[in-house]
């Protein structure tokens, strides 16, 4: 070990003893850092700079420019070469500055290369590896290097840093004030004002089971048993989402209800001539005619989402958690109905099998498997391939889930991502 680390060491080890025993079995050798100059110098991981190369302590003070003053506690996730939490304790605004760890054995390496005691050794600051922590705090800047460079034991904080990076982002098609938006919900009122509020479902079924079928890849190999269930005296309660409907319904599995809440659904994916008796759950951005066509029930409903204020303020309907997918909802409604135990099928957010649906060809319902940059570990503690915002899915459902400590949740396969707050149903995962 070099000096530079003996004298990081000391303030570690004497501050956070536990931190300092992880941080010595780190595998620095495993971080192919080079150093890449420019009018200054930074390390490049693997062709990723891990700060700005001329100037490192500007591009810090953009960055803490970024987090509001007067807030008692900060947060930094990443640390870099310590230059965001050097410039972030200039300021006397703040009682505690707390630093995660988003790469730990990257971290190690810096503190072999450079003097990070300025920071270290200030007793405003708190030191510790982000994936010990259950989710992400505000108000915080994650390093955008870090965010790709998370090691695995750090990767499920990095996928919520993400997902709440990119909120606003994501949320673009959704401007209530959008003309296609306006015209949408136009169309669909009078639709809405004609059915049920969905508010009749809640309490419906307490203390059931409830299976909340999704249209994961995973699905695909669960249709021969849950055929047999559904043919069952005693069974639990089948809720499905739009897109896993057409492939039940193609396996003779009737659900007992659908939920859509999605405006690019068509009649492709809900298919209206088997629909008697199988009442649907829906938001107004649905399309009305496929609406209309529908033979069973109808239950209409808002989300918190802004699209819907003034609809909510003129015609209150309750309303169902949606973050960002079908699944939401439809989790949400098994809860409100008195679901105690909940199964989910198909909630992979992955592409296990190689494959992006159950019951769809390759790029159907979005974009293809060739197409997936990202991954999620899943049941098997394997990696396996996803997409962006099928992992921004993933941590709302976690934070649904956990929200929610009065419901079992099972997840039936392993297959898809390991979903945090859920146990397996034995009866299906072998």
């Amino acid at each position: 070990m070099s000096e530079c680390f003996d004298d990081n060491a000391r303030v570690i080890e004497r501050r956070w003893p536990n931190l300092f025993a992880r941080l010595m079995l780190e595998d620095t050798t495993a971080i192919p850092a080079e150093l890449v100059e420019g009018q200054g110098s930074t390390l490049s991981i693997g062709g990723i700079q891990l700060t700005s190369r001329h100037d490192r302590v500007r591009e810090a003070r953009e960055q803490a420019a970024s987090l509001p003053m007067g807030k008692a506690q900060l947060h930094v996730y990443g640390t870099g070469l310590g230059d965001l939490p050097t410039v972030l304790l200039e300021r006397d605004d703040f009682e505690r500055l707390y630093v995660h760890i988003l790469n730990g054995a990257l971290f190690a390496l810096v503190l072999q290369l450079l003097d990070q005691r300025q920071w270290l050794d200030d007793p405003r600051v708190e030191l510790m590896y982000a994936g010990d922590q259950a989710d992400i705090y505000t108000p915080f800047f994650a390093l955008p290097s870090e965010m790709v460079l998370a090691d695995d034991f750090n990767a499920k904080i990095r996928d919520r840093l993400v997902s709440e990076v990119h909120l606003s982002f994501n949320n673009r098609d959704f401007d209530p004030q959008a003309p296609a938006i306006v015209q949408r919900l136009q169309d669909s009122l009078e639709v809405l004002l004609a059915d049920d509020d969905v508010a009749q479902l809640f309490g419906s079924c307490p203390d059931r089971e409830i299976y909340v079928i999704g249209t994961g890849p995973s699905l695909e190999s669960h249709f021969e048993q849950l055929a047999k269930v559904r043919e069952q005296a005693q069974r639990p309660l089948f809720i499905c989402v739009d897109t896993a409907y057409r492939p039940l319904l193609e396996h003779g599995i009737k659900p007992d209800l659908v939920v859509s809440i999605d405006q690019r659904i068509s009649f492709r994916h809900l298919p209206c001539e088997d629909s008697d008796g199988i009442p649907l759950v829906y938001l107004p951005l649905s399309d009305p005619q496929v609406l209309r066509a529908w033979k069973g029930k109808r239950y209409g409903g808002y989300s918190a989402s802004p699209v819907y204020a003034s609809l909510r303020r003129q015609y209150p309907r309750a309303e169902l958690y949606v973050g960002g997918s079908v699944i939401h909802p439809a989790v949400d409604l098994a809860v409100k109905m008195g679901a105690e135990r909940i199964t989910l099928f198909g909630a992979d957010f992955a592409f296990p099998m190689n494959k992006t649906h159950a019951g769809w060809n390759d790029g159907d319902l979005g974009p293809g498997v060739n197409l997936a940059r990202h991954w999620v570990r899943d049941g098997h503690g394997e990696r396996v391939r996803t997409q962006l915002n099928f992992r921004s899915y993933l941590c709302e459902l976690e934070r649904y889930i956990a929200g929610h400590p009065e419901v079992r949740f099972f997840n039936s396969s392993r297959a898809g991502a390991l979903i945090a707050g859920t146990r397996f149903n034995q009866e299906f995962v072998q």
